[in-house]
């Protein structure tokens, strides 16, 4: 698979607003490693390579356990491997990037809303709403993930 066209070179504009949401969402008062989980999930969901790639990259350089991204994907039957912020986050993430399936029911919302503050929850659907951004770009213009260029060389 071949990159269709570097987005970043053609509309720089653009890529500096999404960079712009993203240092937002890296100052909001989220933790870093909590934002990276729901990034790496989103990328699962989406099938996105570049991003699963960059994003397994920063957690294990941030110390998260191998373990525990492997079994991300099912946080759910994971125990308690995942904290109780973590877990609410995933299921935040998976019901807001399935939207056309799951409408976000008010059970969801509610779930989420025991654990995050009014302003978390709203940064947090930022982060979920950006990363299915990025997806939706490096899939569709076929970003070539770090792991495919260093095999490669």
């Amino acid at each position: 698979m071949s990159k269709r066209l570097d987005y970043n070179h053609i509309a720089p504009a653009g890529a500096k607003a999404l960079g712009g949401v993203y240092g937002y969402v890296m100052q909001s008062g989220l933790p870093a490693t909590l934002v990276n989980l729901v990034y790496l999930r989103v990328s699962q969901i989406n099938n996105c390579a570049y991003c699963l790639d960059m994003h397994t990259r920063d957690l294990l350089k941030s110390g998260v356990k191998t373990e525990k991204l492997a079994l991300l994907q099912a946080w759910a039957e994971a125990g308690n491997l995942f904290d109780a912020r973590e877990r609410a986050a995933l299921a935040w993430a998976e019901t807001v990037t399935r939207v056309a399936e799951t409408g976000v029911p008010d059970d969801a919302y509610q779930a989420a809303r025991a654990v995050f503050s009014e302003r978390e929850l709203v940064d947090l659907t930022i982060a979920i709403g950006l990363m299915n951004a990025y997806n939706r770009m490096s899939i569709s213009f076929r970003n070539t993930p770090q792991a495919a260029i260093e095999k490669a060389a």
